[in-house]
């Protein structure tokens, strides 16, 4: 791994856990108007309308803090859920911005950084990025969201994009995500590709994608595993 001088991170799965969080304001907020429901499942159909809305997208007049709002209009609507009120849909919609890290980033990300620039690459927005790193207490070399770029992982301009701005070739950056759409794109644009397991990111459910494609040049369980093979 000689070659790579830097790590893009998916940020979403990858360093947050969406799952606990989001789920845990739904049943809060549920709580409040004596709602009953699945809120594993009704956060699951969330993010997956929300990343369908969302993934490959060309210079759109929203981001993506704009679509987890009105995803979350929709998916109370498909529910039933509609004793929810604006100030409960406000407060989950919030949650976004204040997700926990998953335990094994924070600490090990400012030793990954002595070796390897570390970006986050990511979908979501940058103010959701800026926030969730000020709650966790970790650091950024950059943050190259899509919404800078105009155009949406997994079209290859966004891979393409990050490294021109990052000054290296794809073939010296890994492209660091849970998920083999994100870092099956990346690698038929030239960048390495690490997946990192998370098999609780959607909850009790499990993810829907939880067989790492071997091609990926690393495997790894977590961060601290990752930053092992590296050399970090």
């Amino acid at each position: 791994m000689s070659t790579i001088k830097a790590l893009t991170l998916d940020t979403g799965g990858t360093i947050l856990d969406w799952h606990g969080g989001i789920s845990g304001a739904f049943a809060a907020a549920g709580a409040r108007r004596g709602l009953k429901a699945d809120w594993h499942e009704v956060t699951n159909e969330y993010r997956r309308r929300s990343l369908k809305g969302m993934v490959g997208l060309v210079h759109p007049q929203f981001n993506f803090d704009d679509l987890h709002r009105r995803m979350l209009d929709e998916v109370i609507a498909h529910y039933q859920l509609d004793a929810l009120t604006a100030e409960d849909r406000d407060a989950i919609w919030r949650t976004w911005h204040a997700l926990d890290a998953w335990p094994d980033f924070p600490p090990v990300q400012a030793r990954l950084r002595r070796k390897y620039i570390v970006a986050s690459l990511t979908l979501l927005t940058t103010s959701l990025v800026i926030d969730v790193a000020k709650k966790n207490g970790f650091d950024w070399d950059a943050i190259i969201s899509c919404e800078m770029i105009g155009i949406y992982k997994t079209r290859p301009e966004s891979y393409l994009t990050a490294a021109k701005w990052l000054q290296l070739d794809p073939s010296e950056i890994m492209m660091v995500a849970c998920h083999n759409f994100d870092l099956n794109a990346a690698r038929e644009n030239g960048y390495k590709t690490a997946f990192v397991k998370r098999p609780a990111e959607w909850g009790p459910a499990g993810p829907p994608d939880p067989t790492p494609n071997p091609a990926h040049d690393l495997i790894v369980d977590g961060f601290e595993e990752l930053a092992e093979r590296l050399g970090a």
